[in-house]
C-alpha cells in the first residue's frame, strides 16, 4: 500500500485547521471531524483495493531491436474490477536506457483492457534486460495506491539497424531509392555484359549501334549492355580505439556497422555478392561473400556482438589475412576513421599494399559538430584559438582525401549522420564507371 500526495494534501489540511483550533475552538472540532473522515476513507479505500480490485498487465516487445532506431512497446492493461480506476504504470527498463522517472498514467473502467505505447532508441548493441511491470491503482478518491507485479523479466537482444535496412529494402522493391538520397549515375561508357539487341531510338548511343545487325533488319540495331554482375563486395571495419567516437549517442562503429549492413544488402540486390570482415589489432569476424537469400542474415549474426577495442588496430595482420581469404579482386569498403595526419602515413603503406590486388574504398568520418563550430563566429581569445584547432583538423581530413588520390586510393569523407546515402552512392558510381574491375 502506498499513499498519494492528494493524501498527505487532505492531511495537511485537517493538520493546519486543527492548529487553527487555538484561536477558534471551533475549528479544533472541525479539524478532528476532517480527520476521522479522512481515516475513514483511506481505510474504505484500502478494503476496497485489496478485497474487490484485480489487475493484471504485459509487456509487448518486438523479438528484437533495432540499433539507433524508435523501436515500439507496448502494455497491455486490464481492469477487472466493477469500478473505474487510476493506473500509473512504472516499467522497469534496461539500465542501458538511464530513464529513472519513466512512468505512464491511464484511466480504466469496469472490465477494460487498455494498450499504452511507448518508444525506445537503444544507442549500443547487446542484451537488453526489462525488469517487472507495475501498475500502481487507486479509485477515483485516490488516497492510496495498491501495488500490482505483472510481465515478468525479459531480455531483447539489441541488433544492427534492420529498421534502416527494411527502409531501403521497400524502397528498392519499388524503385524510389532516389527519395532516400540515393543519385541516379549517368554511364561513363558501355559495361563490358553484353545483354540484348534492340532497335535504336533517339538518344541511344551511336557507338551501341551493331551494324551487322542493322545490315539484316535494315534499320538500326544497337546494343544493350548491362552492369557486370556477380563482383565481390566486402566490409572491413575497423574496431579500434579511434571507432569509439560516439556522435548522437552511437559510436562510430555502430554507425559502421548500420552502413555495411545497407551496403550489403543493396549490393546483393544489384546482383552483386556481400561479405564482411572485422578487426582490430587482431583479425577477428569473415563471412565470406554470397548472395543467398540467407546471407543477410549470417552478417546481421556476425555484426551483432562486435564491440570497439581499446588498443590501436593492426594495418599489417590485415593484409595477409585479406589476401588469404579473398584471393578474386574485390571491392573492399574500410570503414575507419583517423586522429590526423601522421595516423594515415602510418597505414598508407599497407592500404596500398591491398589496393593493389583489390579496389579499396576508405570510408572515414567528419565531425559535423566541428564543422558548425568553426563557421560560427568567435568573440575571445580562446574561442579563436578553438577555431583555428578546429580548421586545422579540417585541413588534415582533406589532405588525408588528397593523399589517398594520389596513390590510387578512392576515399569517402562524410559525416555519421549521412554515412549510408553517401556509401551507397559512392559504390553505384564505382559501378557504373566500371572501378570495380
Amino acid at each position: 500500500m502506498f499513499l498519494t500526495r492528494r493524501f498527505y494534501i487532505c492531511m495537511a489540511f485537517a493538520a493546519v485547521v486543527m492548529a487553527c483550533g487555538m484561536l477558534a475552538p471551533a475549528l479544533l472540532v472541525a479539524g478532528q471531524v476532517a480527520l476521522v473522515l479522512l481515516a475513514l476513507t483511506l481505510a474504505s479505500e484500502a478494503l476496497s483495493l485489496y478485497t474487490v480490485v484485480g489487475v493484471d498487465g504485459r509487456r509487448v516487445v518486438p523479438a528484437r531491436f533495432s540499433n539507433g532506431d524508435d523501436n515500439p512497446v507496448s502494455l497491455l492493461i486490464h481492469n477487472h474490477s466493477p469500478f473505474r480506476l487510476n493506473a500509473e504504470l512504472v516499467d522497469e527498463l534496461p539500465p542501458e536506457f538511464q530513464k529513472r522517472d519513466f512512468s505512464l498514467s491511464c484511466e480504466l473502467a469496469s472490465h477494460e483492457e487498455r494498450q499504452c505505447d511507448y518508444e525506445l532508441r537503444p544507442v549500443r548493441r547487446g542484451v537488453y534486460s526489462f525488469g517487472y511491470l507495475l501498475v500502481f491503482a487507486s479509485t477515483r478518491i485516490g488516497l492510496v495506491q495498491r501495488r500490482f507485479r505483472c510481465a515478468s523479466p525479459a531480455d531483447v537482444k539489441v541488433y544492427p539497424s534492420y529498421a534502416q535496412l527494411r527502409q531501403y529494402e521497400v524502397a528498392a522493391a519499388s524503385d524510389q531509392l532516389r527519395e532516400l538520397g540515393v543519385k541516379k549515375i549517368r554511364k561513363a561508357g558501355n559495361n563490358t555484359d553484353f545483354e540484348h539487341i534492340k532497335d535504336y531510338v533517339q538518344g541511344d548511343e551511336y557507338r551501341a549501334i551493331n551494324w551487322r545487325a542493322s545490315a539484316r533488319r535494315t534499320h538500326l540495331m544497337v546494343n544493350v549492355y548491362q552492369d557486370e554482375r556477380s563482383q565481390q563486395i566486402f566490409s572491413l571495419i575497423d574496431k579500434g580505439r579511434l571507432m569509439q567516437q560516439a556522435f548522437h549517442g552511437m559510436t562510430l562503429l555502430d554507425y559502421a556497422i548500420n552502413a555495411s549492413l545497407v551496403l550489403s544488402y543493396v549490393a546483393i540486390h544489384r546482383h552483386d555478392k556481400a561479405g564482411v570482415m572485422t578487426f582490430s589489432d587482431t583479425f577477428d569476424t569473415f563471412v565470406p561473400a554470397e548472395r543467398h537469400a540467407v546471407q543477410m542474415q549470417r552478417i546481421l549474426e556476425s555484426l551483432y556482438s562486435q564491440q570497439t577495442r581499446f588498443g590501436e588496430s593492426d594495418f599489417s595482420m590485415l593484409v595477409p589475412s585479406v589476401n588469404r581469404l579473398v584471393p578474386r579482386r574485390s571491392l573492399m569498403v574500410l570503414y575507419t576513421n583517423y586522429a590526423d595526419f601522421d595516423s594515415l602515413l602510418r597505414q598508407l603503406p599497407y592500404l596500398r599494399m591491398i589496393n593493389q590486388r583489390h579496389r579499396l574504398l576508405v570510408v572515414f568520418f567528419e565531425d559535423s559538430q566541428l564543422n558548425e563550430f568553426v563557421a560560427g563566429p568567435f568573440h575571445d581569445i580562446e574561442e579563436c584559438y578553438q577555431h583555428v584547432i578546429g580548421e586545422k583538423m579540417g585541413y588534415e581530413r582533406r589532405l588525408i582525401v588528397s593523399t589517398l588520390r594520389q596513390h590510387g586510393i578512392v576515399s569517402l569523407l562524410t559525416t555519421p549522420e549521412r554515412l549510408s546515402v553517401d556509401v551507397i552512392n559512392k559504390y553505384i558510381e564505382m559501378k557504373k564507371r566500371q572501378l570495380l574491375i
